[in-house]
Order: structure tokens, then sequence, then C-alpha cells
């Protein structure tokens, strides 16, 4: 923060300085260059300036000739030695590490080098430091690490492409469009969940913006299995599913998958993205003329998956039915044709028209291809998802058994694609259908058939999580209450959030910039994590905080995220609801459709889930333990049963105490002495709390 003070002072001076927006530089500043690790990207490209460049070499020649004439050889001998560093002819990395002088020194050399190589030719590697053994080491070091050049090659090849410039051209369309997509160090927790870790370990702050919608990524029984599975099965899986990476656990996933959304087979993949992409490219080269209907506000995986397909592709408006139909009725009925829809749409938090568009699927002989991913887990009464929450007293009542509701909505949907990577908690990706169906999929889809399979420990935790939320319904119950409780306080301070059924708190920005500075802004000043959002993955104009509520965030961290929204929003002159009204609305805000949207969970269903309260600061989340014995049950036969360390230490107390016992009795026997047994105390296991 400190250089980008020092860089504003020359803003009116340097004409790069002057059209870089702050972010920009921040992320100029805080970003190494890739090619010349020492430097920061705003270095490298300060080594192109006419003025910067030269002075930029004279300054690094001047640190490394400073460090080279701090003392001779003895002195430095001297100064090692009363510190009772000795080095011998041949120095080490680490005995360098031990001088904070040869330290700087090599980072000084390593970055004249960077430098040198960014811009032109310097010497200020000839002035490494000399005398100090260290020295001479860090400089040898630092020569033989030569930059790298990607392009190098064709570089220099007269008259050959400029793959350099380029890429820089691309990117510099990205950050002139404000379309550049920053990546923020962040490391959640486990113990600590929602919590995270920055760059620096110490840093923490919430997060606010993760999939891990229900905090199943620590779950201790999940984590468990995952122990449990990766003592006995290792860390990888060996192999493609073809080639010795077709295990038990995966086996056993794609059953539990199967029963979850009632279905004969499912099939797993390395994440969703690859399910859809590999489901729909296959699908659409396979079937002879189809035809693909794809809802406007689809995802970029079911995007690209029906553009490998080679097939015709047409696309209706978001949720319109009356448009989908009119697309529809032009194609001959005997035409091949798959409606591909999501069921939760995660920017703006909308639900697709499942039921309706099954409807029209029968009517003019499509398939559906209905992708869950942001619902898996998260609705019905086992977790199975939007299509399973709209039949939601019948699938109650049926159940675990895996056959299907018959026509329920669910049934009627031909093809489920999932997640295990949100909801879930853990990576990977489903789909699940007919027997035939699944079969094709596996054998003619390359991005199944040609990479490695999930390892089975991953796997095991993903079936152990699916199990667990069959048999839980009280953590999604909570994040609804949660999510219900944080929408109704951005509304009362006029924070426009694009209305939603659903769990997805879109909070509505309208502008690239904007959307940036308010994720720093709650990143380091509020210790707030949001990501924003922009284009492509929203339309320009409708860029947003995407926010995203947990039943583990507590009553104070709720407080303290919409007291920093709303300050951010001042703080920013961001607009407001009633800005958005006054002009005209957007993304579906201030167009008087807020009071309009009823949530899919009913209060009736949450009250039927038990009611389940908010979490306060210091209070333990919740584990069901019936949930967690039904887990552990299921893997019995490939994990065997819990090993508890502290039966253990009770099995040896027995066992000492037998021993020692009959050696006395035997004694005793000899010497007509009467023995009394020792007492083993037995501890009591702790108990698991339970919610409704």
């Amino acid at each position: 923060m400190e250089r980008l003070s020092s860089l504003a002072r020359f803003k009116a001076s340097c004409p790069f300085l002057g059209r870089t927006q702050s972010t920009t530089l921040r992320s100029l500043c805080t970003s190494s260059s890739p090619r010349f690790p020492s430097l920061s990207k705003l270095t490298e490209t300060a080594t192109q300036c006419p003025i910067m460049g030269p002075a930029l070499a004279m300054r690094s020649t001047q640190m490394v000739a400073g460090y080279a004439s701090v003392a001779g050889q003895a002195d430095v001998q001297k100064i090692h030695h009363s510190k009772g560093i000795f080095p011998g002819t041949v120095l080490s990395d680490a005995d360098i590490a031990k001088c904070p002088h040869a330290s700087a020194a090599r980072a000084a050399a390593r970055m004249a080098e960077d430098l040198a190589a960014a811009s032109t030719p310097v010497e200020a590697a000839k002035a490494a430091a000399v005398g100090c053994p260290f020295h001479q080491k860090a400089s040898a070091n630092s020569s033989t690490v030569a930059p790298a050049k990607e392009e190098a090659a064709a570089e220099d090849t007269p008259g050959a492409f400029s793959y350099g410039q380029f890429y820089n051209t691309e990117l510099d369309k990205k950050h002139k469009d404000q379309s550049y997509r920053y990546f923020n160090n962040i490391n959640r927790l486990a113990a600590k969940f929602p919590v995270a870790h920055t760059a620096n370990v110490k840093d923490e702050v919430e997060v606010w913006c993760a999939n891990d919608y229900l905090g199943m990524g620590n779950n201790p029984v999940v984590l468990e299995t995952m122990h449990r599975a990766l003592d006995k099965y290792g860390a990888g899986a060996g192999g493609t599913r073809n080639i010795a990476g077709n295990g038990a656990m995966h086996l056993a996933l794609e059953k539990e998958l199967a029963t979850l959304h009632r279905k004969p087979a499912a099939l797993v993949f390395s994440s969703c993205y690859v399910a859809n992409d590999a489901t729909l490219s296959t699908l659409g080269s396979k079937l002879p003329g189809c035809v693909f209907f794809s809802d406007s506000s689809n995802h970029a995986s079911m995007i690209q998956g029906i553009r490998h397909s080679g097939a015709k592709k047409v696309i209706f408006k978001h949720n319109d039915l009356e448009d989908l139909e009119q697309k529809l009725k032009m194609w001959p009925l005997d035409t091949p044709k798959v409606i591909a829809f999501e069921s939760v749409y995660s920017m703006c938090g909308s639900i697709g028209p499942i039921k309706e568009i099954c409807d029209l699927a029968k009517k003019y002989g499509a398939l559906t291809f209905l992708d869950e991913v942001h619902a898996v887990g998260l609705y019905g009464p086992r977790g199975a998802g939007v299509a399973e929450h709209l039949d939601y007293e019948a699938h109650r009542a049926a159940g675990q058994n895996p056959e299907p509701v018959r026509d329920s909505i669910m049934d009627r949907v031909d093809i489920i694609t999932g997640t295990l990577g949100k909801a879930y908690g853990t990576v990977g990706g489903y789909i699940a259908g007919s027997h035939n169906f699944v079969d094709m999929i596996r054998s003619y889809a390359p991005g199944f058939i040609f990479t490695t399979s999930l390892p089975p420990a991953t796997v095991a935790g993903a079936r152990a999580s699916v199990i667990y939320q069959k048999h839980h319904v009280g953590d999604r119950a909570l994040k609804q209450v949660n999510v219900r409780t944080v929408k109704a306080r951005l509304a009362s301070l006029d924070i426009p959030v694009v209305p939603g059924p659903s769990h997805i708190i879109p909070v509505l920005v309208g502008d690239a910039g904007l959307a940036k500075q308010a994720s720093d802004k709650l990143l380091m000043e509020h210790g707030i994590y949001v990501q924003s959002i922009n284009y492509p993955t929203v339309p320009v104009g409708e860029e947003r905080l995407r926010v995203t509520v947990t039943p583990r965030h507590t009553a104070e961290q709720m407080d303290g995220l919409v007291a920093a929204l709303d300050k951010t929003f001042m703080d920013l002159s961001i607009n407001r609801l009633s800005d958005w009204v006054k002009l005209g609305g957007r993304a579906g805000v201030g167009i008087g459709k807020e009071n309009e949207v009823e949530p899919i969970w009913s209060d009736m269903q949450i009250k039927e889930a038990g009611a389940p309260r908010t979490l306060k600061n210091g209070e333990q989340a919740y584990v069901n333990s019936d949930a967690v014995s039904t887990v552990r049950d299921s893997f019995m036969e490939l994990l065997g049963p819990i090993m508890n360390v502290q039966d253990d230490k009770i099995d040896g107390k027995v066992e000492s105490a037998l021993v020692d016992g009959a050696l006395k009795l035997a004694s005793g026997a000899m010497h007509k002495v009467t023995y009394a047994p020792e007492r083993v105390e037995v501890p009591v296991a702790p108990m698991v709390a339970v919610s409704a």
C-alpha cells in the first residue's frame, strides 16, 4: 500500500500512471511477473519506460555494488566467525540464508538479472559481491538461474509471429474493458469455518462467497472417512477408470448418486464442468440431426458441450416458456431434440420451470437435460435438488427407497447432472439417468475415458457427504433461515439484491470497476471476502457481488457483513435500490418484483425440519449423530469398524490387569495369599451434538 501511495504522487506526470486505475495498479504491484519472478508486474512494465527503465538499471547496479563494498574478505570472515558461522569452500543456499547481508545480495543480484532480461543488458551482475564467500556463492547461484522466456525460440526468428505481443494485446483488452479476473489468495481453515487466511497466514478473513454451501468440506464424519480411506487405499487412483482406476469406492459412489436421484444409473467425472461438456458433446454428436434448445443463462460448461458436439443450437430466452415452445414448434416431431437448462441459476438466483419444461419436452418429443449443480444437497427432503423439492411430501414419504416416485417431476427428467464440489464440500461431478444412456456416455465420452480417476479418499469423502445429507435435513433448512435473514436486512438498508427464490444473494453494483473496488474494500477494511462478478459471467452493466450464506455463519458475522456492505455502498456511492427504481431498473432490480418472489423453501418445510436456530459466536455447529452412524455403517464393508484409540487403550488396560492379576493369583496360590483384582476405569466416549 505504501508503494501505491508513492505512485499516486506521480500520476499527473506519468502518462501510464495517469490512465491506469488504482485497482489495476494495486494488482500490478502485488503480482509477480511470470517471466521474471523477482520483479512485480508493475516493475516489469516500467522497464519499457524511457525514463524509468534506465533509472531502474542504475539503481539496481548501485544496490548490488553496495552490498559488495560493505566489508573486505577478512572483515567479513571475522563477522561470520563471531556469529558461529564457519563457511567452507563449498557453500549451500542454507549457508547463504544464515547471513542477512548475503541473502540480500543474492536477491539484488537476481533482480538485476531479471531487470536486464526485461529491458536492456546492464552490467549490474558484474558488480556482484566479492570478498565474502557467501556473496560469491550467491552470485554464482543466481547467474545459473536463467529467467524464463516463454517465446524465446519464435521471438528470435526474424519474421516469426510475435507470440509475446499477442498475449500482451489480449490481456490489455481484458484490462481495458475491466473484465480481467483477479484471483485472491484465500485459504479456508477447517477448524475455523467460514474463516480463511490470505497469503499471510496470520491475516484471517471471513469468506462470504464460497460454494461450500453447507460447510461439508470440514464435516467431521467426511474428514474421518477420507482419513480412513487415505490410510487404506493411498493418495491416487492409479489410472483411468478403464485402467486400474475403477475401484469399489467409485462404484459405491455412483450407486449412491443413482439412488439419490432415484435413477437406474450414475457416472462420476472429475468435475461437473467435465460432466456437462463430455455428456452434451457426446450426446449431440451421436444423435442424428440433433438440435439443442439452450437457456440463454446456461453455464459455460453446457454452452461448451453443445458447441463441441457440432449439433445445431437454438437459444431461448431465460426461463421463457413461450419463447421455448415457439422454437420447438419449428422442428419436426421426429427430429432428436435436447432441452438443456438449470434448476438454480447461480448468478441471479432464479429457478427454472422444471415441470413446465418437462411438459413441453413430452409434447414435442425432446429429452430434458437438467443441471442441478447449485441445488443438490440444498433442496428436497434428501438433498436431491429442486426437482425433488417440488414434490417434497411425496419424496419424504418414499424415504430412502431407490425406486422412482412415479410421475414425480424428478422421475420425468431424463438426465440430471450435479456436482460434489459445492454443497457436498468435496470435488467431482456426475450424471444420472437410464442404464443405457449412462453406459453410452461411459463408452464414448473422451472426457470420461481418457482422464485419471478421482482419488479413492476424495470419492469416499464425497459419498460420506451425500449419505450424511440424505439423512439430515437440518443443515439445508438452517441455511434457508440465514439466507432469509440476510436478504431482509439488506432490503431494510435499501441495498439492491437481484430478486430470486433460491439461496443465492446477488448484490447488484452495475459497474465492473465499482464492483472490484467494493470487493477490495470489503476485504482490506472489513476482513470480508466477497468476489466481484463481471463479464462474461454476467452481462456488462449487471456486475455484482455474489454473497453466499451458510448454516455455519453466526448471527454476529451476519451483522458484520450487513454493516460492511452498507458502509461500502456509502463510501463508493454505489446505487441503492431506490436509485435503480429512478433509473427504470436493471437485472430485475427496481422494477417492483422484490416482494413478488416466494422462497422455494416454505415456512412449513423449515418448521418440519426442526426450525433450526442461527448459531452465535462461540457455539459449535450441530452434527447429527444418527447420520454419522449411517455413514459409518455404509463404509463398514470397505473400511471396517471405527477403531477408537480410546478403545485400544481400554483393551490394553484390561489385558494388563488380566496378566498382572494372573501372576499375582499364581503367586498367591503358592503363598496362600488372597488377591483383589485391580479396578479398571473405562472412559466414556464423548456425546455428539444432534440437531433436529
